[in-house]
């Protein structure tokens, strides 16, 4: 039987990493430091609604943190970790623990995880399932090949929230294409992806998972504050760094100015990404759009920040949908799915 979420008072547990500093990546540390925030924003909303709720941050022991969800005794985890002791690669693993030990948690499974880390895979997992992507190349050095027309952007193929992406990371010609894919190497140890640059429009689409699939209103990073000579990109600066030039030239708008076709062109598209990278419960998929008006997928995201200021909210708000009835939604969909196990 289904949970009266209206009459009764659940405990709920919310697990984020704590923030660990990698050596040589200090300045990184801020997009890790933001989800102790989204933590806070997830415990006010959940005990505005009357549940108990606690806060369970992942620090240096697994065991431990195992531990302490089993001796609570809570009815759902909201899982937020993006990775354990500063390494975002283990990310899967943490909600492939859950899995294993049988706790019933929200957000993306384990397999959704890892395939969307390894943004090449995904884009043969998309573009298999006839939705449009930039042709990409994995890089595994300097000096490969890259059978690719200029410019091309250069980004690390297994991170997230912007990590890697700079200004300098849209190359025009052989000697940046190196210079970038060494950056890379070097400091995330792992393959570049090297894609061709749609230099166009930005957009984002937030998906959920009620009743059915719901795509919320489209996104768009709006470039037009950046000069002429800028990469028309939301790095890392541009995404983090709150007194940077780049953040204050890179607007979000929700909803985008954007024509009813292409609206609800992005959100079908959106919804067919989330369920081919075997996403649940709530995902964004980001785009771009080239000067001729076609679309195309740059990477689903099945972990997007989902604080009170960042565009997963705001795309609720432009919906209609209030941050904790988000949260109510998704906790009931974990029940669900704990019931009918």
């Amino acid at each position: 039987m289904e949970r009266d979420m209206d009459t009764e008072s659940l405990n709920i547990g919310i697990a984020f990493n704590a923030c660990e500093t990698v050596p040589g990546r200090q300045d990184e540390s801020i997009s890790e430091m933001a989800v102790e925030k989204e933590a806070g924003d997830v415990f006010h909303a959940l005990n505005s609604i009357g549940h108990r709720v606690s806060l369970i941050p992942l620090r240096r022991s697994i065991p431990g943190f195992l531990r302490r969800i089993s001796r609570m005794d809570i009815h759902v985890l909201v899982n937020l970790c993006e990775g354990f002791m500063g390494r975002t690669e283990w990310e899967p693993n943490i909600s492939g623990l859950l899995e294993m030990s049988g706790i019933g948690f929200t957000g993306n499974p384990a397999s959704a995880l890892s395939l969307c880390r390894d943004k090449f895979r995904t884009k043969a997992v998309l573009k298999s399932s006839g939705l449009p992507v930039p042709e990409g190349v994995l890089a595994n050095d300097p000096a490969q090949e890259i059978d690719l027309p200029f410019p091309v952007i250069v980004k690390p193929n297994s991170e997230d929230a912007s990590l890697g992406i700079h200004p300098d990371s849209v190359v025009k010609d052989r000697n940046g294409l190196g210079i970038q894919i060494n950056r890379i190497i070097k400091t995330y140890r792992q393959p570049a992806l090297v894609e061709s640059f749609i230099d166009g429009r930005e957009f984002n689409v937030a998906v959920m998972e009620d009743s059915r699939l719901h795509a919320l209103p489209v996104s768009e990073i709006s470039f037009t504050g950046l000069p002429d000579s800028s990469s028309r990109i939301c790095g890392y600066e541009a995404k983090w760094f709150e007194d940077h030039v780049l953040f204050h030239n890179t607007r979000p708008l929700c909803p985008a100015p954007v024509p009813k076709e292409v609206g609800r062109n992005l959100q079908k598209m959106a919804i067919e990404a989330f369920k081919a990278t075997g996403c649940r419960d709530y995902a964004r998929v980001d785009f771009r759009m080239d000067r001729n008006s076609r679309c195309f997928i740059l990477e689903v995201n099945p972990n997007p920040d989902i604080s009170l200021n960042a565009g997963f909210a705001r795309a609720l708000v432009a919906e209609g949908i209030s941050y904790d009835t988000f949260w109510e939604r998704i906790v009931r969909n974990t029940l669900k799915r704990m019931e009918e196990a």
